[in-house]
C-alpha cells in the first residue's frame, strides 16, 4: 500500500522578496547534508484522517508552531520512493529560530545496541526562491513550482519557473 504524507508550504513576502519556510530533518543520516535535504513540514497520515488536518498536525509536531490562514491546495506529488505527498500553501510568518520539534529514538550507531534520541527537525529557515530550489529535496521541487503558479504567490514577485534554475 502506498504511504501518504501531508504537509504545509509556509510562504511570506519580506522586503520585496518571496520566501519559503523549510525544515531540515534531524538525526545522524541528515546531519551533514544541506543542499537537497530540506523539506516542507510534513508527515504520514492514516486513512481515517483528512490530509489537510494531518498537514496542520504535522506542522505543529515538527515545529511546535500552529498555522492559521487560507490554505491553498497545491495537489498530490509522487516522491521518488513512491510516497504521495499532499501539500497546501499558506501565507504566514514565524521565527524559524523558535522551532521546537518532537523527537524520535533509534539505534545509533548502527548495530551498537545503544538507543539515542534525536529531533525530527533539527533546524528551520526562511529561503528566498532561488535558495529554496537548491535546499529542498529534489522530489519536492514540484511543490514549489506548483506554488509559483498561484497568483497570490507567483504574480506578486513576477517570478516564473523559467527564471528559476
Amino acid at each position: 500500500m502506498t504511504q501518504r504524507s501531508a504537509g504545509l508550504l509556509l510562504f511570506r513576502h519580506r522586503d520585496g522578496a518571496l520566501e519559503f519556510f523549510l525544515v531540515h530533518p534531524g538525526g545522524p543520516y541528515w546531519a551533514k547534508k544541506d543542499a537537497g535535504a530540506w523539506s516542507i513540514p510534513k508527515g504520514l497520515y492514516g486513512e481515517n484522517e483528512l490530509p489537510l488536518e494531518a498537514a496542520k498536525r504535522e506542522f505543529k509536531e515538527e515545529t511546535g508552531l500552529s498555522v492559521r490562514g487560507d490554505f491553498l491546495e497545491l495537489g498530490e506529488f509522487k516522491q521518488p520512493g513512491g510516497k504521495i505527498v499532499s501539500a497546501w500553501a499558506v501565507e504566514g510568518d514565524c521565527n524559524a529560530g523558535a522551532v521546537k520539534s518532537n523527537r524520535f529514538s533509534m539505534e545509533w550507531p548502527p548495530r551498537s545496541g545503544k538507543t539515542r534520541d534525536f529531533p525530527e527537525v533539527d533546524r528551520a529557515a526562511w529561503w528566498e526562491l532561488r535558495q529554496a530550489f537548491v535546499k529542498i529535496l529534489p522530489g519536492q521541487k514540484p511543490i514549489l513550482e506548483r506554488a509559483l503558479e498561484l497568483p497570490v504567490i507567483g504574480s506578486t514577485n513576477r517570478v516564473t519557473r523559467q527564471n528559476v534554475t
